[in-house]
């Protein structure tokens, strides 16, 4: 028995196959990065000063084990840890220390803590928009935690944290309107 079936058929089958993987892993990862983007915003409402970086630390986390999960990535806290840190600690000066400047204000009662809690939010949205934007573009091309390379992203997370300020305020400010009766 012969089969008439062109090979170059199948080939097309096969990658039409793959990109339809790969559009539904990078929607997938979407949403995944928006949920945690606005759980990160919902933790720099915490009032109590620290406790906050701690939740987000651990959200962030979360986040990363969600993402590799999504594109079939061996996960392990100690790397995921490694590679969040490896990656914002270039950027501490420029992105962390409002958050911990942020979270410290909440030591204020009164108005530190109102002005902290919405400045932390923000902060944390953006700085979770980026790290997750960052996780999906390493992943998406093949990449692993242990081919983690932060240098090399440094730029890009730069710009998707700025994204993720923009994006940020602009969920919290949907949220509101949406919110409002």
């Amino acid at each position: 028995m012969t089969t008439d079936t062109d090979p170059r058929e199948h080939q097309g089958q096969t990658v039409e196959r793959d990109e339809l993987m790969r559009e539904h892993r990078h929607a997938a990862a979407e949403h995944i990065l928006r949920q945690y983007t606005v759980g990160a915003m919902a933790v720099g409402l915490v009032p109590i000063p620290v406790v906050d970086l701690a939740a987000l630390v651990a959200l962030q986390l979360k986040m990363l084990h969600s993402l590799a999960g999504t594109y079939d990535i061996e996960f392990r806290t100690d790397l995921g840890r490694s590679a969040i840190a490896s990656l914002i600690g270039g950027t501490v000066s420029t992105s962390l220390s409002p958050s911990l400047a942020a979270s410290l204000a909440k030591f204020i009662p009164g108005v530190g803590q109102t002005l902290a809690s919405g400045s932390a939010s923000l902060l944390n949205g953006a700085t979770t928009y980026a790290v997750g934007k960052v996780f999906i573009q390493h992943f998406a091309a093949g990449g692993t935690f242990l081919s983690f390379d932060p240098e090399a992203v440094r730029d890009y997370f730069h710009a998707q944290l700025q994204e993720g300020g923009r994006v940020a305020a602009e969920w919290r400010k949907e949220k509101n309107d949406n919110d409002a009766p």
